[in-house]
């Protein structure tokens, strides 16, 4: 059964997001003892749940935080060691072009040659690495932005009932 004033939010520690912080969730509760308190104590009870509430956010949004650091840290060790054996794949195979060309060029003109393509190939990724790292975003905490969006929405609907 739906209470006369709607939805309220109840706080469940431990409960919700695979966290064991706790959170805020909606639920059913008659509202016929809240209505029966002094107005001093709703006010004083409705502070300390925005700030509960807000608390919970701010715990949510660190814990996402350091669950998608933790991923992107375990991503940047992985791709740092395919990096290093990608270069020693390539310095392999550059030393093989170049013995390759040394077998109708002078060894010194042979390794300028490819030394010269190899800082084009680079200007070239370097250009277009900078152009994509300015078009980056910033990483944000999207599921705490969107409870604490639904959370003042909320406040704001019940404060104008």
């Amino acid at each position: 059964m739906r209470s006369p004033d709607g939805p309220v939010w109840v706080y469940r520690p431990g409960w919700g997001h695979g966290h064991s912080l706790g959170s805020f969730v909606r639920g059913e509760t008659r509202m016929t003892t809240v209505q029966r308190q002094p107005t001093g104590e709703l006010v004083k009870r409705a502070a300390q749940q925005i700030s509960d509430l807000m608390r919970a956010e701010l715990r949510l949004a660190v814990a996402e935080m350091k669950g998608k650091g933790k991923r992107a840290g375990v991503g940047a060790g992985l791709l740092s060691g395919a990096g290093v054996l990608a270069l020693f794949g390539v310095a392999a195979l550059l030393t093989a072009v170049i013995a390759a060309l040394a077998l109708v060029l002078p060894v010194w003109l042979a390794a300028l040659i490819v030394a010269v393509v190899l800082f084009i190939v680079a200007a070239v990724l370097g250009v277009t690495g900078r152009q994509s790292v300015g078009r980056a975003t910033p990483p944000l905490p999207r599921q705490a932005m969107e409870n604490t969006r639904l959370d003042v929405a909320e406040i704001k609907a019940r404060a104008h009932r």
